[in-house]
């Protein structure tokens, strides 16, 4: 299985899986112009559009990218309304094969109401949307701190070496919030030189690992809801 990582609008990254007969599914397609020439370059068939949240700059090539290669859209059960152009409306905890596809979705609301992620269990990769960052978490628009904070307990539970792809390239930024707030972080610090050194070259963040984030992202290490909150709170006004 390999995943390639499509940048989008201002600073999105949707991403094509392609397996060993290239059939291939999309997640969050911010728009269609680049995912059309990715799955082209690559001689992909697209199957399948996965949508963690009902955002438009995630679901923005849906319905072109459904009609172009007649994909099927798949989402979480209570977007159905949100979503445009869902024909496949998944739970929480339910796991859905195809092919050489298989994944589990997981209920993370706090970011949206309706907000899942995508686990591939025997590729170890999960596909976080807006939720968990490389070194961040999603603002809260809809849910709340308690709801964030739950859902961010969800991923200590995931293989350390479970491989993340997240919705946006916010690592710079989201480094340097953790760096004032846990400044003796020698991890950190060695994450800090290679995001820039990946960044100087032109090269995305992404993936990132449940170690690594584990060991760096101040929001995951937040023992307890009071602590999160707080840090929540100074991340918006960073």
């Amino acid at each position: 299985m390999n995943v390639e990582i499509i940048k989008c609008l201002e600073d999105n990254y949707s991403y094509l899986i392609i397996d060993s007969k290239k059939n291939a599914c999309v997640v969050d397609p911010s728009e269609e112009g680049p995912v059309i020439a990715s799955i082209e370059s690559n001689q992909a068939n697209l199957k399948f559009i996965l949508n963690t949240h009902h955002h438009f700059d995630h679901i923005g090539g849906n319905l072109n990218l459904k009609k172009k290669y007649n994909a099927k859209v798949i989402g979480y059960v209570e977007d159905k309304h949100r979503i445009p152009g869902m024909d496949i409306e998944l739970k929480d905890k339910e796991i859905w094969s195809k092919d050489e596809f298989s994944f589990q979705v997981f209920h993370i609301p706090g970011h949206t109401s309706g907000h899942i992620c995508f686990y591939f269990k025997k590729e170890k990769l999960l596909f976080t949307g807006d939720t968990l960052f490389s070194l961040g978490c999603g603002r809260i628009f809809e849910g709340t701190y308690e709801q964030m904070f739950s859902s961010l307990q969800i991923f200590k539970n995931f293989p350390k070496d479970t491989k993340i792809f997240c919705g946006h390239e916010y690592t710079m930024k989201n480094a340097e919030f953790c760096k004032i707030q846990d400044q003796q972080n020698e991890k950190l610090n060695k994450k800090f030189e290679k995001i820039k050194n990946l960044l100087d070259k032109g090269l995305p963040t992404i993936p990132t690992t449940i170690e690594d984030e584990l060991d760096c992202n101040i929001f995951l290490k937040s023992e307890d809801l009071e602590t999160f909150s707080k840090l929540r709170d100074l991340k918006d006004n960073f």
